[in-house]
């Protein structure tokens, strides 16, 4: 007699796989064994005995959605009144340093764990973070243990601030790094956690955060750095004028210019905004196989850019791959990124002025295949397929935001809402189940969260 698998999701509305051939199957099911998916199939099919049996009746199920961009530490300075109506890069940032300057171990842990927890009620199985702000040691190492606790799997990326406001760049004196020093700390984070086995619960990238306060060095070292511990790279890119005013003024060239001149352009790096590409540049993307991670309400917080929305549509046509990301929660004040794929796509529809130009499914795919790819993962997390890491989400489609909704629930998702996951299940463990965290005790995250946020801000807390 065959054992039972840990886990059957079964009797869905309907199974989008978001596999290589498409896979949508109506009242479909898949098995779960050791954090795996071992086997799925249609209504017509026998699923296995179980031990736990999820009944899916009424619910969408899609594979975990994958946050290609994050700057988690920034919840503690949502909606900063320092920071509300200022309209330029370089002043958003000089709004927040003398805040974010005051970061430490709890409060960058606590904001991992408050911004985990409001992910994965978004659907998020998997999330990068880019903290590029070190006033102390061992920041990532909280923020790895805090992931651990909520079970996310988490990509952090070891981000540095290395050129200071003396060479015209944006960046405290505080806050500025040594090279040296960021290399040192990057090697000790790869040692102590990164796995790159594809079960892996944690990987260890870096990053210098921006060409506007990254020196040289710092940009090519961590290219070196990435090739000889085979890690991932993750930058700020065309992502504001003005960058690409400062960047002209010292380099002579656009951004994305200088980090092909620094060896950036390959298939181990990818980008967060690359709002400004040029089509040449767009086509050197795709050739180089660098990932781009759009983060569309980022292009929008602040009024709106220049030029309009990204060109993502054009992105896609040329072989670019792209994920979505929310970015930090004081440019979209937001960590939920069912919102921020709503938004790509609504985005792209209206900078190319049809529905067309981007679909649910298209969306869907950039939040699941798309950051996938972005993180290196593709083939391990993004689909449901056989063989790859038990990541899903389980959508309620009959609630009131879905009524009417009879015939493709994918575009319901989408086109409705708002949104939360029913079910977020990592590796075939639940981290949201019936529509609430389970990983997290939300009140007393929510206690230590407003102290450590009333600290960092310079209040006192009520």
């Amino acid at each position: 007699m065959t054992p039972p698998v840990d886990l059957l999701i079964r009797n869905s509305l309907l199974l989008c796989a978001f596999d290589d051939t498409g896979t949508e199957l109506p009242g479909g099911w898949l098995a779960v064994d050791d954090g795996v998916i071992v086997a799925v199939g249609d209504k017509d099919t026998a699923p296995p005995e179980a031990e736990t049996v999820v009944d899916a009746a009424g619910c969408l199920v899609l594979p975990g959605l994958v946050n290609a961009h994050q700057h988690l530490y920034q919840n503690l300075t949502r909606c900063y009144a320092a920071a509300a109506h200022v309209d330029n890069l370089t002043d958003w940032f000089w709004a927040y340093f003398t805040a974010w300057g005051r970061l430490d171990a709890e409060a960058v842990a606590i904001s991992t764990t408050v911004g985990l927890a409001e992910l994965a009620l978004s659907g998020c199985t998997t999330s990068a973070d880019h903290l590029y702000l070190h006033p102390e040691p061992e920041l990532i190492d909280a923020q790895i243990q805090a992931a651990r606790d909520i079970g996310v799997r988490f990509h952090p990326v070891r981000g540095s601030m290395t050129l200071g406001e003396a060479d015209g760049a944006i960046c405290p004196p505080n806050l500025v790094e040594r090279v040296d020093d960021v290399l040192d700390d990057s090697r000790r984070l790869v040692e102590a956690y990164h796995d790159p086995t594809p079960s892996s619960m944690v990987r260890v990238g870096i990053g210098p955060s921006t060409l506007m306060s990254s020196s040289d060095a710092a940009m090519i070292e961590s290219t070196a750095f990435a090739d000889a511990f085979d890690v991932r790279l993750h930058s700020h890119v065309a992502d504001d004028p003005d960058e690409e005013a400062y960047v002209g003024a010292r380099f002579g060239r656009r951004p994305l210019q200088v980090y092909e001149d620094f060896g950036w352009l390959g298939r181990r790096s990818w980008l967060a905004h690359v709002v400004y590409p040029n089509h040449d540049e767009i086509n050197a993307l795709a050739a180089a196989g660098v990932s781009v991670a759009h983060c569309p309400s980022m292009t929008m917080i602040d009024g709106g850019l220049p030029g309009g929305p990204p060109p993502i549509r054009a992105m896609l046509d040329a072989g670019v791959n792209v994920g979505i990301g929310c970015d930090g929660a004081t440019a979209a004040d937001h960590q939920s990124l069912w919102l921020e794929t709503k938004t790509a796509m609504l985005l792209s529809r209206q900078r190319e002025g049809r529905a067309s130009a981007m679909s649910a499914r298209d969306a869907l795919r950039m939040a699941t295949r798309g950051g996938a790819h972005a993180v290196g993962r593709d083939g391990e997390i993004g689909q449901l397929s056989v063989g790859t890491n038990a990541d899903v989400s389980v959508w309620r489609m009959d609630t009131l935001p879905y009524a009417g909704v009879l015939d493709d629930p994918v575009t319901g998702l989408m086109h409705c809402g708002p949104a939360s996951a029913w079910h977020t299940i990592v590796g075939g463990k639940f981290v949201v189940r019936d529509g609430e965290p389970v990983t997290v005790d939300v009140p007393e995250a929510l206690r230590r969260h407003r102290a450590a946020a009333s600290r960092v801000q310079g209040l006192t807390c009520q």
